[in-house]
């Protein structure tokens, strides 16, 4: 049974807290998205006029930051002991994951300033990672940034094209079909490498191989960017 994020006390008047309230918005949010979350529609689903809301939250945009360190706080943290690139590969797998597991997760992510015990815990965890790598402190935190946003983004691309993101930013019968054909019907005498490529460029089955190649790629560059600093930080050569 759904959880409306309320108790009730005398009279069945529902009794609310603030961790109730973000609880039943993340259900909310699964069903209607961001973009259908109001104060309203989370008032009713907690069985409370609107106006009780703001005793717990003030307004969307608390709620939103509120519901960004929620959703984190299903990231699982690396196992200490492995090596910092061991680290930083399960720590953005990590945020992916999670992402995905609720709808316009990456949005609200890239919309709100990580100021919640969740988020963080997480950022202590990645910027700690880097620096003990051996980065600068300027490049642990354009590190940290690259790796965040590239799960996040990838993400909310990813969401696009399915049930996470719902509903498309495509028309309603588009769907990664309809961009396939696209693609197969440009004229092919000005566009042969993408109508070459439209398999490739639409497979809805490569999200993963193209996650993990973005992956990679970012970690062997900051691998290679770490290796070129001798050992006071400085650039060698």
């Amino acid at each position: 049974m759904e959880d409306s994020g309320a108790r009730t006390r005398g009279r069945g008047r529902p009794v609310i807290d603030r961790q109730g309230v973000v609880g039943a918005a993340l259900g909310l949010l699964d069903e209607v998205g961001v973009d259908g979350l109001s104060m309203r529609r989370l008032a009713e689903r907690v069985g409370v006029k609107a106006a009780s809301l703001y005793w717990h939250v003030r307004d969307k945009e608390e709620l939103l930051g509120l519901l960004a360190d929620e959703i984190c706080a299903g990231v699982r943290e690396p196992n200490l002991d492995l090596p910092w690139r061991d680290k930083l590969e399960t720590l953005v797998r990590e945020n992916r994951r999670v992402l995905l597991g609720h709808r316009d997760a990456a949005r609200i992510l890239a919309g709100t300033v990580p100021s919640g015990p969740n988020r963080l815990r997480l950022a202590e965890t990645m910027l700690g990672t880097l620096l003990g790598a051996g980065f600068s402190r300027r490049d642990t935190v354009r590190a940290a940034f690259l790796l965040t946003d590239y799960a996040t983004h990838f993400v909310a691309e990813e969401s696009r094209f399915d049930g996470a993101g719902e509903p498309h930013d495509l028309s309603e019968s588009g769907d990664l079909a309809q961009v396939r054909r696209q693609f197969e019907t440009l004229p092919e005498e000005e566009y042969p490498i993408a109508v070459a490529l439209a398999g490739h460029l639409t497979d809805p089955d490569d999200a993963e191989g193209r996650f993990e190649f973005g992956l990679e790629a970012l970690l062997d560059g900051l691998e290679k960017k770490l290796a070129s600093r001798g050992p006071t930080g400085e650039r060698s050569g």
